[in-house]
């Protein structure tokens, strides 16, 4: 499926840059800096949307463009029509969502919770948490922008909130309290690291295609890496007021070795975080060979 802003590979001139969505935070800028600004010879020009994950998995949904940075949690929906490329994305210990609340050890049984998105890795860690932890059950489950979570739970408008990115930095300036860490959580029950935000590329973009994108995005990582005062502009201009020193640790945070290849334990993160979220009924289960790449 195709929308008429952006036409299909069956449609594409020759040469025609390949269209690529990925969100403005800093560990994406960093990592398609030198492939954005055509310092990886040889690599097919890019033509860049910024958006927020929310938008992308919805566009992923949809089919819309070659490339997308989208959650984990969204792959059973689009695997049919893109592959999982197995490097560019965010998998990484210690950096997981947390579920927030106003009061101290606040029991979650049949309580509401705001979250993010729930099509995203963060919701799918809570539904798993939540599953083991409150047996009773949670209450009312409600969507809201990931920016208005702690002003909600500060304001007594919602009795919980899970968060994600830098708010696991900032929540006590709202004067709440962490009730429960769900990356510590799926660390502690799996060994395994967090898989958060993928990169997937449309199936009929071709085998020979596909691996010369993987093979570019790693080059970038690695020039990102070598050479990392090269990325800063690009890093800065997109990530609004975040203070550089934060954009820094940002990065550090979420590009690390998974980012480069996801590897024997990325791999084995991804479908046990999908296998488990489908015995739940929260996806629909993945096929044998739906994570394989060319």
């Amino acid at each position: 499926m195709t929308t008429d802003a952006h036409p299909g590979p069956a449609e594409r001139p020759a040469g025609a840059p390949i269209e690529i969505a990925f969100s403005p935070c800093p560990n994406d800028t960093f990592v398609f800096d030198a492939w954005a600004h055509g310092r990886i010879p040889g690599a097919p020009a890019l033509d860049v949307t910024f958006a927020d994950i929310d938008i992308t998995n919805g566009m992923a949904e949809r089919g819309e463009l070659d490339v997308l940075k989208v959650s984990y949690a969204v792959l059973p929906w689009v695997l049919e029509e893109y592959a999982l490329l197995p490097c560019g994305g965010a998998l990484g210990r210690g950096c997981g969502p947390l579920v927030l609340t106003k009061e101290l050890g606040l029991d979650l049984a049949g309580r509401t919770v705001a979250v993010p998105s729930e099509r995203s890795t963060a919701y799918l860690l809570f539904r798993l948490w939540a599953a083991e932890m409150v047996p009773d059950g949670v209450g009312e489950v409600v969507v809201m922008p990931f920016d208005e979570i702690m002003p909600a739970v500060r304001d007594g408008k919602v009795d919980a909130g899970l968060v994600i990115h830098e708010a696991r930095f900032t929540y006590r300036d709202y004067g709440l309290h962490n009730l429960a860490d769900m990356g510590r959580h799926w660390e502690d029950t799996t060994g395994l690291p967090i898989p958060l935000g993928a990169i997937i590329a449309r199936r009929s973009l071709g085998e020979e295609t596909l691996r010369r994108l993987a093979d570019t995005i790693r080059s970038s990582v690695r020039l990102a890496w070598d050479h990392p005062e090269a990325s800063r502009p690009y890093v800065r201009e997109h990530a609004q007021e975040m203070d550089p020193a934060v954009a820094e640790q940002h990065i550090g945070l979420y590009v690390n070795e998974f980012t480069a290849d996801l590897g024997e334990d990325g791999y084995a993160a991804v479908r046990g975080l999908l296998t488990r979220a489908a015995a739940e009924g929260l996806v629909p289960p993945l096929g044998p060979d739906a994570l394989a790449f060319p």
